[in-house]
């Protein structure tokens, strides 16, 4: 997991799709959902030209780190807020998944605000505890 924060872009001229490495959590789900723009065995991985923007959007929605985020081109970047409601997921062998707004008390007291959607360690082994960096598939956790 590297500790490097940059962030790439991929715009197809209306929107441009943004990933931040550092926050991926490897779910796959970027790529399960949307292969003919997310595809780790090309390079670039991301090829915006693979669907429409529209596609695009609600695929980069779904991710649940988001190390993916988009924004419409002339605009500022979008941070997808889901209003009201969570839901708690428990994602097959991988994290637990929460969406929604909601604070989160770190052991030192911080409490940190997070939105769309965050996903909690499950196997003990991630080292952002107490959220998911994708040790599961490592050890090859099951639960």
């Amino acid at each position: 997991m590297s500790t490097k924060e940059i962030k790439k872009e991929y715009s197809n001229g209306e929107v441009t799709i943004t990933w931040e490495p550092h926050k991926c959590i490897h779910s796959g789900i970027c790529v399960k959902g949307l292969p003919t723009v997310f595809d780790v065995n090309e390079r670039p991985w991301i090829n915006v030209a693979g669907a429409s923007t529209e596609e695009m959007v609600a695929q980069v929605k779904k991710c649940p780190s988001a190390a993916l985020g988009y924004y419409m081109n002339g605009e500022e970047e979008k941070q997808t807020e889901i209003e009201d409601e969570q839901i708690v997921e428990v994602a097959p062998d991988g994290p637990l998944m929460v969406y929604g707004n909601i604070k989160v008390k770190l052991p030192n007291g911080e409490k940190i605000s997070k939105s769309k959607v965050s996903a909690f360690c499950r196997c003990g082994a991630s080292e952002n505890k107490p959220f998911c960096d994708g040790s599961h598939k490592k050890i090859d956790f099951k639960g």
